[in-house]
């Protein structure tokens, strides 16, 4: 028999309890700076904050989320759609220049008959590519190879992210944020 293929961190997903009472994505703006660290938020602006998928696709696999616990994007307030698009832009630029990724598949899956895991809080992907990245792997073993534990990407990105623009920060969390202070 072939080599084990190791991915200790889908464990934590598979054996996690689904159809959660709370949603894991609007505590976060209130979280402490040592929690948002553990839930790998990259960064936190007014309306929106930037954070890793636990369960990514590939390395450096972001989620862009708007504070507001809404599932459609016609659900968002206009200043809240403008805010989360122009925070999607600055992390594809941010994310291109972090990874020296050459591609990126930037997508909304809305509802669960879309493929959403967390249907009913929208959340933008964005999933940084390199050529040759997609092989036999996922289609024959249902595994991604991802290079990088997730803390280290994250550390990785926040400094990439500190210099976003002051139209989208706020002070408290968010402003250290801008000022390329951890979170």
């Amino acid at each position: 028999m072939g080599n084990p293929l190791w991915a200790p961190w889908r464990i934590d997903y598979i054996l996690a309890p689904k159809g959660q009472a709370d949603c894991i994505f609007c505590g976060i703006p209130r979280a402490s700076e040592h929690e948002q660290r553990d839930r790998l938020v990259v960064a936190t602006t007014r309306r929106a904050f930037v954070m890793l998928n636990r369960y990514p696709f590939a390395s450096g696999h972001l989620l862009i989320v708007p504070h507001a616990h809404v599932a459609s994007l016609d659900a968002l307030e206009p200043a809240d759609h403008e805010a989360l698009f122009r925070l999607v832009r600055e992390s594809t630029t941010r994310l291109r220049a972090a990874l020296k990724c050459e591609g990126m598949n930037v997508g909304i899956n809305l509802g669960t008959a879309a493929g959403a895991g967390i249907a009913e809080h929208l959340h933008v992907h964005i999933v940084p590519r390199w050529p040759g990245d997609t092989n036999f792997m996922p289609v024959l073993a249902d595994v991604r190879v991802v290079p990088q534990a997730l803390e280290a990407t994250r550390d990785h990105l926040l400094g990439f992210f500190a210099d976003l623009p002051a139209s989208l920060v706020d002070e408290g969390t968010h402003g250290r944020a801008a000022r390329g202070e951890a979170l």
